[in-house]
């Protein structure tokens, strides 16, 4: 995983020109990483050809009422979980008008933890023509070191799922 923030643009500029070549625009929500993948993927010069727009919203309120979130989904499973991050994803891939949608949400600690959500819980979820999956990770470290991995996760998530299409 990328561990530095030189990593990080190497691996955003990978994802940069695999977007433009593909033709495929990607929208992103976040919430544990405050937009730092957004950042990540707007550093690229030309970045405007396949990114449209990214969410932070970091509140269950947010989750709900800018991205559809349903409430009763958030408050059964919780705002980190498998349903409301594919949620997240399948809303920015929608609202965004992208091909690709990314929906993030952790505990990056160092508060937040929760009995069986430990701090460094993440899920990720990436949302496609072709249906939506999700991670689980449980990365180590301090709070930086959690949301960093959360980004490099979704940066290479992106990759796998351009490496899915069709040619």
């Amino acid at each position: 995983m990328a561990e530095t923030d030189e990593a990080l643009a190497a691996l955003a500029r990978e994802l940069g020109g695999a977007l433009r070549k593909a033709g495929v625009k990607v929208a992103t929500a976040e919430s544990c990483t405050g937009g730092w993948l957004a950042k990540s993927i707007t550093d690229v010069a030309g970045s405007s050809a396949w990114f449209g727009w990214g969410v932070v919203s970091y509140s269950n309120a947010a989750k709900a009422s800018l991205l559809g979130v349903p409430e009763t989904l958030l408050a059964a499973h919780g705002a980190v979980s498998e349903p409301v991050v594919k949620a997240m994803a399948e809303a920015a891939r929608r609202s965004g008008g992208a091909d690709l949608g990314v929906g993030i949400s952790g505990i990056a600690g160092p508060d937040g933890a929760t009995p069986g959500k430990p701090v460094g819980t993440v899920w990720v979820a990436w949302a496609s023509g072709d249906g939506t999956r999700a991670e689980h990770r449980l990365f180590a470290g301090d709070r930086d070191a959690v949301r960093r991995q959360s980004v490099a996760l979704a940066l290479c998530g992106l990759l796998a799922e351009l490496d899915r299409r069709p040619a």
